[in-house]
């Protein structure tokens, strides 16, 4: 009998940010504004100014105010609709569908 596969290493395009990008809705009207036009592919946002980068950027700009990872990322990740982000990030999707494989298959067992 195989032993079921118990690891699996996935890696997040840019970082989870790119997936908060995802739904515009759940950043202020001045950040959400701001966006640039690709965001609507949110893996694929501008190498030179990666997720975490722009929404530091705007949130200076905009909101006269820092982003931050452990103080601002939470909340928008509790706004955050999973769905908008698996449809809209297709590595994110590829990652979760791969979980959930797993998870069936050791259930299986």
């Amino acid at each position: 009998m195989k032993e079921p596969e118990r690891f699996r290493h996935f890696f997040a395009v840019y970082e989870t940010e790119a997936w908060l990008l995802s739904q515009p809705d759940i950043f202020p009207d001045a950040v959400k504004k701001a966006f640039p036009k690709n965001v609507t592919q949110p893996e694929t946002v501008d190498s030179n100014d990666h997720p975490s980068q722009l929404l530091e950027r705007l949130y200076k700009e905009k909101m006269r105010q820092e982003y931050g990872k452990t103080t601002t990322g939470p909340d928008l990740f509790n706004a955050l609709d999973p769905d908008v982000a698996y449809n809209k990030c297709p590595r994110l999707k590829e990652m979760l569908d791969e979980m959930l494989r797993l998870a069936k298959a050791a259930e299986l067992q």
